[in-house]
């Protein structure tokens, strides 16, 4: 039985977690597909636009493949000590690289992946609320960005009451189904749309040294895209596990629907969305499209709905780490107080940066390099040569240190594109508007 496992101890455990592992290999497909797929879909156009149409599509099919490859890696080092599950990202960096030095590499890196997206999605979701008032009522008094953000977080507060990964199968999945339902009418309303007037694939006029950093960013938004692995070994330790039928069959299979589901939704987006308004692409390409106003109001909607699942998804275990961290550090007693105390914050935190820094490309290009090339680009491959250790110069190590030489270059340039361009659009922005 899947519970005569051993389970690494762990300071990121559930306190109270619900030790039968019943998901099904469908599970992994949606919860990756809510991980994975969100709001950083959207800005893959801009990011085409800076990068144009020959290295934008190169480096969309290159991560692809080199993130499909480092999940492979992650599924099977999961259980890469027969009848040990290693259970997340912190236990497997332990048993890689040591009981001391293990949580330092891994975690900054994961808890960078996962707050920073819930701040993203902060700023996406409240976006998107914004957008769809504005279709679904025109006359209507309009409200501020920044409230709209603010009604969006509001929902959380609620929502991070729910317990454990299980609790929010049902809201993951209707994430799963809006990621692909909008990002489906984001190309197919751009190809009925059509190009716009004098558009133009050239490279924006800008000066040299902005157009390299808004490059970088470019590379980091992409990155984005590809945030899965974060939250990959907590996704598969829900999934039963005997030696007959190891948990790395259906999590394997659950990942190659996801990553289906990832091709027909981001290359589609990209393509079709640069193509149709070149480099006058927005940031956000659901905001270029205005007719028909129902369907574009329905797919803002939709952003809406799955952005509240994802926000969920990654904050689960960034929710865990506190409560964790508050009954060791703190003395509090588990339970519905500990809850409401530790989730209220770290929602009310996120909301916070959320409002005050609304960029949403320069965040995503920042966040992107600075946590998520290292999660979904490199450390897998890292680990996967000190725990495997391939034969020096065969097929394998080579694609290893390729995934590590590229993902350390994406995550350095895009990191400091992101950031440089978070300060500059700073400097000219109204803050709280």
């Amino acid at each position: 039985m899947s519970t005569s496992l051993k389970e690494v101890a762990s300071d990121n455990k559930w306190i109270e977690e619900d030790t039968s592992r019943r998901a099904k290999w469908w599970y992994s497909t949606f919860h990756t597909v809510t991980a994975m797929i969100g709001a950083g879909v959207l800005s893959l156009p801009y990011a085409m636009a800076y990068l144009g149409w020959g290295p934008g599509t190169m480096v969309l099919v290159l991560s692809w493949c080199m993130t499909l490859n480092t999940l492979w890696q992650m599924i099977q080092l999961h259980e890469c000590v027969p009848g040990t599950r290693f259970d997340r990202y912190i236990d497997l960096g332990r048993h890689a690289f040591g009981p001391k030095l293990g949580p330092w590499i891994v975690l900054p890196q994961q808890l960078i992946v996962q707050v920073g997206c819930d701040i993203v999605y902060m700023v996406t979701g409240g976006k998107c609320l914004k957008k769809f008032m504005e279709m679904a009522c025109a006359n209507c008094t309009q409200l501020k960005q920044s409230y709209w953000i603010l009604i969006f977080g509001g929902i959380h507060f609620f929502l991070s009451q729910l317990p454990n990964f299980n609790s929010v199968a049902g809201i993951s999945l209707a994430a799963a189904i809006m990621s692909l339902s909008y990002s489906t009418i984001a190309w197919v309303g751009c190809l009925s749309r059509g190009r716009i007037d004098n558009v133009s694939y050239a490279y924006k006029k800008t000066s040299s040294a902005d157009s390299m950093f808004r490059v970088f960013n470019a590379l980091g938004e992409i990155t984005f895209a590809f945030a899965g692995h974060a939250v990959a070994l907590e996704i598969q330790a829900t999934i039963p596990s005997t030696p007959e039928k190891p948990s790395k069959i259906p999590m394997w299979k659950g990942a190659m629907g996801a990553y289906f589901i990832n091709a027909i939704c981001y290359f589609p987006v990209a393509m079709v969305g640069y193509w149709a308004f070149g480099q006058d692409v927005d940031d956000n390409v659901l905001m270029n499209l205005q007719k028909p106003a129902w369907l574009i109001a329905s797919a803002n909607l939709m952003v809406v709905i799955h952005v509240i699942g994802s926000y969920q998804v990654y904050a689960m275990p960034v929710f865990d780490l506190l409560e964790k961290m508050m009954v060791k550090r703190l003395n509090f007693p588990p339970g519905l107080a500990l809850r409401l105390v530790a989730r209220s914050a770290y929602v009310a935190f996120t909301l916070f940066i959320g409002v005050t820094f609304p960029f949403f490309g320069d965040l995503l290009g920042f966040f992107g390099g600075f946590g998520f090339a290292p999660t979904s680009y490199f450390l897998p491959s890292i680990m996967w040569l000190v725990i495997k250790k391939p034969k020096r110069f065969s097929t394998k190590w080579f694609i290893n240190w390729g995934c590590i030489y590229v993902g350390v270059f994406i995550m350095l340039a895009s990191t400091i594109g992101g950031f440089r361009n978070i300060i500059i659009d700073a400097s000219t922005y109204s803050f709280y508007t």
